[in-house]
């Protein structure tokens, strides 16, 4: 086995291709290979910086990590759709051929048998089969889907490069039997997407707060309530009451005022947890 090698990862898939039969697959594989072929001669990357495993209905390419990653992604959104409307105008309905493509980059092992190992290319290939490109897909009419790992968009799509405009990619999460998976898909995100949890907007994204989990009170980051007023008690989750005496967690009591280190005070009751109950006043302690 050899040590692993920093690469590009490119995978191209065939919508459909086994609801065709045995001429139509291999006139598919055919126009596959021609449009991988001159997508990645019009990025540059000649065969002397390139890899290909079959896959049957899909084609994987292991390009040259020192390959320009920007010119690929303008061959993918410029070249590939343009022969794809030029394959389609002259096929038959049983010949129209539609992909689904992802580009990422990762660590990749060849093994003794020729085979490719790696976490990033299982990545990879898991955003290709996942849901959310496919429906992506489903649901256009220009025959191509491109999603790109996050690597890459922080690396390179986020930089809104000449023919790579950042705008137009938007943040997904794909499920997977490894757990939820990021990438930025090209285009509009597929309806209903947003109500699987599959999209996420912008103010997610840097929010460590998990799904279905509740805001964090206005208190416990430092913001003081109006005076007299506390935060309204949540049935099972978290109350603050301002009334005077100690704040109580959980049955335990802390006494006296809570000073915080950003010079903020909490007078009164404070209780987390049960039914938002308020524990009992207490008389003013010297």
């Amino acid at each position: 086995m050899t040590d692993s090698v920093s690469r590009t990862i490119l995978l191209l898939d065939i919508e459909k291709y086994s609801d065709r039969d045995d001429v139509e697959q291999a006139y598919l594989r055919r126009m596959l290979y021609d449009i991988t072929d001159r997508a990645l001669e019009s990025a540059g990357v000649d065969e002397t910086l390139r890899l290909r495993a079959d896959r049957g209905d899909s084609v994987m390419e292991l390009i040259d990590a020192n390959a320009s990653v920007q010119a690929l992604l303008r061959a993918l959104l410029g070249e590939v759709p343009a022969q794809l409307r030029g394959v389609n105008r002259m096929a038959s309905s049983s010949a129209q051929i539609r992909l689904r493509a992802v580009v990422a980059t990762g660590y990749v092992v060849i093994d003794d048998l020729q085979g490719w190992v790696g976490s990033d290319l299982n990545h990879a290939c898991r955003l290709l089969d996942g849901d959310v490109l496919r429906a992506a897909l489903r649901e256009r009419t220009n025959d191509f889907a491109l999603c790109v790992s996050e690597g890459v968009h922080a690396g390179v799509v986020r930089h809104d490069w000449p023919g790579v405009p950042a705008e137009d990619f938007h943040p997904v999460t794909m499920a997977s039997k490894n757990g939820p998976l990021r990438a930025w898909l090209h285009g509009p995100v597929p309806a209903g997407a947003e109500e699987h949890g599959a999209a996420r907007g912008p103010a997610d994204d840097h929010s460590e707060r998990k799904a279905g989990e509740a805001p964090v009170p206005d208190a416990a980051q430092g913001k003081r309530p109006a005076p007299g007023q506390g935060a309204a008690p949540a049935t099972g989750g978290v109350a603050f009451h301002f009334n005077g005496g100690a704040p109580s967690f959980g049955g335990s009591l802390v006494g006296g005022d809570q000073h915080g280190v950003s010079g903020g005070t909490v007078h009164g009751d404070v209780h987390l947890g049960g039914s938002g109950t308020p524990a009992p006043e207490r008389g003013a302690e010297s």
